[in-house]
């Protein structure tokens, strides 16, 4: 079995509610965080596969497409293989935040169902994000658990980190 590490996308990987962008409704709304990319690369570099699991209500409250988050995702990849980093695959729950539906974070199921597809070993694992939500999720799914960014939300995490680069190469030393 192989380890991951699955990420949040928006406020991990990328921006969102910042002074250059609010939301990413669209491709050209896509900025990367500052060593994101290079922190995808360091993890594929140490056989952990990355995946991002993402909530994307946008889609179902109707303020962007699935093929306009389909672009997205894809100019996402695109930026991060420019710097030598993989995203084994894209899981994303479409439905508005009040659906009820089983995808959506705090639900474990994008992880599981990525874990099962992909033969891994989830305790071995990492689930980063930057709210409370992530954490739940990956916690539900057994993952090891990261926040980064500001928001010190005391012991919802087992570690937490100021962004994806720092906890890439906590990650790595810890491997």
């Amino acid at each position: 079995m192989k380890n991951a590490v699955f990420l949040d996308r928006d406020g991990v990987v990328n921006e969102v509610m910042t002074n250059r962008v609010r939301f990413v409704n669209k491709p050209e709304d896509f900025y990367l965080l500052k060593g994101a990319a290079e922190a995808v690369a360091l993890l594929n570099r140490s056989n952990f596969d990355v995946f991002v699991v993402t909530n994307q209500g946008g889609v179902g409250l109707g303020y962007m497409s699935e093929k306009m988050l389909h672009k997205i995702h894809e100019k996402m990849v695109r930026e991060i293989e420019k710097k030598g980093g993989t995203i084994k695959e894209v899981a994303y729950c479409p439905h508005a935040p009040k659906e009820g539906c089983a995808c959506r974070k705090p639900e474990p199921k994008m992880i599981v169902d990525l874990a099962k597809k992909y033969n891994i070993n989830i305790e071995n694992s990492y689930m980063i994000g930057d709210r409370e939500v992530d954490i739940a999720a990956g916690k539900a799914a057994g993952a090891k658990t990261i926040l980064v960014g500001s928001r010190h939300q005391e012991k919802i995490a087992d570690f937490h980190f100021p962004d994806l680069l720092s906890a890439a190469r906590f990650i790595v030393g810890q491997s």
